[in-house]
């Protein structure tokens, strides 16, 4: 069979271009799902698209804003016809470095899995594209914008398919890598970090508190996968709430992404550590540690928390 001339063949798009923090390795991405610029900005529109959702008023973003670090501020996520869920939204700041998505399902390992449920879900209900996918292709394809977005994109029209992969290339793009903490530890800016937030940042790292044990790596999650392979395993730990194992989540903006825990239940950080005072010392989990925070030592350990905020919450890396 004669080859075809160059002519013929189609275009073959050029290869993503990373712009990523100091310090950040490439992330993963599936071999079914390679980036292109053009798939990033039709995932984006659809991330804020609200005729994907059964009332039209709700969308991606609805759940992650991106003033939130792509989190809430709910104590438990509330889908698009109003009803409450199991669980708080997690924050999609730097998910493209996951094992596993959702607090419990550590079987759930691409964006491309995880983004099925809160999209086709109908008990309970989140976004509600389920059982209405004619109606909503017809209502992308009828719209002058979307179908040369779907082409430039996949070579294709829209289908359900190429939602999900669409949104789960937007979503790798979420990378945060600019804050204080990252001054500090990745350009050498000493003066990036107060006093308070060093002694926090060694409270932090210490053996008698042990929040690394857990809250690990550049992401402060644990594990994480780039294009190198992963690290280990997804990083699962007990928080002594009764419910068993959760995947660790990060901690990068965890100032602005109170309440805290995977139902929500704290709404300061200062709850939160009067919670792992008084667990670590039952003994629930192996890696928590039976500590007290002695006078001056909670400010501190808030200072260096809040040192992980981006300077800029309104673009990922990806974009500044």
């Amino acid at each position: 069979m004669a080859a075809l001339p160059a002519s013929a063949m189609p275009p073959v798009a050029p290869a993503y271009e990373w712009r990523l923090p100091r310090g950040f390795p490439t992330p993963f991405v599936p071999a079914d799902n390679p980036m292109s610029a053009a798939k990033v900005e039709l995932g984006r529109r659809l991330f804020f698209e609200t005729r994907l959702s059964s009332t039209g008023r709700y969308s991606c973003a609805s759940c992650h804003d991106p003033a939130r670090s792509y989190s809430d501020g709910r104590a438990l996520a509330v889908g698009a016809t109003g009803a409450t869920l199991a669980r708080s939204a997690m924050a999609l700041v730097n998910v493209a470095y996951n094992l596993s998505y959702g607090w419990q399902q550590p079987a759930v390992g691409t964006l491309e899995a995880q983004m099925r449920q809160p999209l086709l879900n109908r008990h309970p209900v989140e976004i509600g594209l389920g059982g209405r996918e004619r109606q909503v292709l017809s209502a992308l394809r009828a719209d002058v914008n979307y179908p040369p977005l779907f082409v430039a994109a996949f070579g294709g029209g829209p289908s359900v398919a190429r939602i999900i992969k669409a949104i789960a290339a937007f979503e790798r793009t979420l990378i945060f890598g600019h804050s204080a903490f990252d001054a500090y530890v990745f350009a050498g800016e000493h003066a990036a970090l107060s006093a308070s937030a060093k002694r926090g940042m060694g409270l932090f790292f210490s053996h008698r508190l042990g929040c690394a044990g857990c809250h690990a790596g550049f992401n402060f999650s644990g594990n994480w996968r780039d294009s190198s392979g992963a690290t280990g395993q997804a990083s699962f730990a007990d928080e002594g709430l009764g419910v068993g194992p959760v995947r660790v989540p990060t901690l990068r903006n965890i100032a602005i992404t109170a309440p805290y825990m995977h139902d929500g239940r704290f709404a300061t950080l200062d709850a939160v550590f009067d919670h792992y005072q008084h667990v670590g010392c039952r003994h629930r989990e192996p890696r928590l540690k039976c500590f007290t925070l002695i006078s001056g030592e909670r400010e501190e350990l808030k200072a260096f928390l809040a040192s992980l905020t981006d300077r800029d919450l309104r673009l990922p890396a990806a974009a500044k």
